[in-house]
């Protein structure tokens, strides 16, 4: 099976390691071919949809980093942990929901595998100003 191309690093750091049976993914931005598709705070007068393809993005970063550390025979069989920061105005307070497209995203591509811990959280900036940065642990199995 052809792996999809890694996410571009967008400074001195790797997409994805990996120690034992666990992959652990830098913080993935929504950028397609190192290219964000959107940027910008996330304000409390938007509607959350809007940021949906962009949430999606960065979790298939996060995803296709750690895919590309599995080794032949094996697969993801447990999303551990997801980390979605969100570049957000200080009232904006529905972290949960930009996430949930995250997790959402996860449960579509492994099934009940995709559901694992979460924490969102509201940050001041991210890099190039994307709204979203997601990381995520993954376990690996057979």
């Amino acid at each position: 099976m052809a792996k999809e191309a890694n996410p571009i690093p967008q400074g001195k750091y790797v997409p994805a390691t990996r120690f034992g049976n666990l992959i652990f993914t830098a913080g993935m931005t929504p950028r397609n071919n190192g290219v964000l598709i959107k940027t910008g705070k996330v304000k409390a007068s938007d509607d959350i949809a809007d940021y949906k393809d962009a949430v999606v993005q960065a979790a298939k970063n996060a995803l296709t980093a750690a895919k590309n550390k599995l080794e032949e025979g094996e697969k993801i069989v447990q999303i551990m942990q997801i980390t979605v920061y969100v570049n957000s105005e200080p009232d904006f307070t529905k972290h949960p929901k930009i996430a949930d497209f995250a997790s959402e995203y996860f449960c579509e591509e492994l099934g009940e595998s995709g559901v694992g811990s979460r924490a969102a959280v509201g940050v001041a900036v991210l890099p190039g100003e994307a709204p979203v940065e997601i990381a995520i642990i993954a376990g690996v199995g057979k």
